[in-house]
């Protein structure tokens, strides 16, 4: 991150990812809601494991969630892909200034890569489930989004 120019920096305002924000050296990252992960209804600290020994053959990407309790209701696939969707509107004037650093969960994290690249949110799933602490890279390449890293260590 030392060698990028950052003109802004956002995060997830779950603590973790504060902190990871904070070990990756983005001081200045700002917590933005629309960031938080997917919000998984009566999935809530479940595996996958666990919620296909009730379910079996579920997908997430196809099947969704079910719905929660007050604190997690659950979201749809498509209300996830407004929020990365929204992210994304905030961002795309920024860069032309410089780069932008993002740190967000995993499952938000392939929405927002699917959504930059102009793809359907259901293409998410095509995307390897990043690593806790690994770096992305979303680009542009001759005007056309591009994904120049992933899940890098």
């Amino acid at each position: 991150m030392a060698h990028r120019r950052l003109v802004a920096e956002f995060s997830s305002p779950s603590g973790r990812a504060m902190r990871t924000a904070e070990l990756a050296g983005l001081t200045g990252a700002e917590p933005d809601p629309d960031l938080l992960e997917w919000d998984y209804g009566g999935y809530e600290g479940l595996t996958a494991e666990q919620i296909r020994e009730a379910r079996p053959g579920w997908d997430l990407w196809r099947d969704g969630v079910i719905p929660g309790d007050a604190d997690h209701p659950g979201e749809e696939l498509a209300q996830v892909a407004a929020r990365t969707d929204a992210v994304l509107d905030r961002i795309r004037p920024l860069l032309r200034e410089g780069d932008v650093a993002v740190v967000a969960h995993g499952h938000l994290a392939r929405v927002l890569t699917a959504r930059w690249l102009g793809l359907d949110p259901s293409a998410s799933r095509l995307l390897g489930h990043p690593h806790p602490g690994t770096l992305s890279v979303l680009a542009t390449e001759d005007g056309h989004p591009v994904i120049s890293a992933w899940n890098v260590p």
